[in-house]
């Protein structure tokens, strides 16, 4: 579900008061974790943590980069994890923590969705927040960037 709020506490406001309590809790957990120099504010419709354009100006469509994110979806709630999406070594070692917190892993290429506070491990996606600075992520994005630039263009 897409919001128009415009502020993190317009957005948190609208949501149900179970939503609310479980989106809020885990906010706290990441903004425990952030690394510094990555920002909460709001953008495509949802709690974005980014890293703002005055620390990465030239990014591929203008915007921050979203190094997380935080959603309250149809049906169900979502924690995106950009920073360690981009590096293989990470995301196993989320996928492998995860796994043994004993709780049903639901994920997608970013994000990991979850119905209760109950089904997700806060102290896995604590350290899946802490794991990748601000310079590091700006370097990924930048030798990704560069990789598909040097990708010959199929004609089409």
């Amino acid at each position: 579900m897409h919001s128009d709020a415009s502020s993190v506490s317009e957005y948190l406001d609208a949501l149900p008061e179970d939503r609310r309590a479980a989106i809020g809790a885990v906010r706290d957990v990441i903004l425990a974790n952030l690394p510094a120099g990555v920002e909460e504010g709001m953008n495509w419709g949802m709690i974005a943590y980014e890293i703002p354009l005055s620390t990465k100006p030239d990014t591929y469509n203008g915007q921050p980069l979203m190094y997380a994110a935080l959603a309250s979806q149809k049906n169900h709630m979502a924690v995106y994890l950009s920073g360690i999406y981009g590096s293989e070594p990470l995301r196993e070692r989320f996928e492998a923590a995860y796994r043994a917190s004993g709780k049903r892993m639901d994920v997608g290429k970013s994000c990991v969705r979850f119905r209760k506070l109950e089904d997700l491990p806060l102290d896995v996606i604590a350290d899946a927040i802490a794991a990748v600075s601000v310079d590091d992520f700006v370097a990924a994005y930048d030798r990704a960037m560069a990789a598909r630039a040097s990708k010959p263009r199929r004609r089409t």
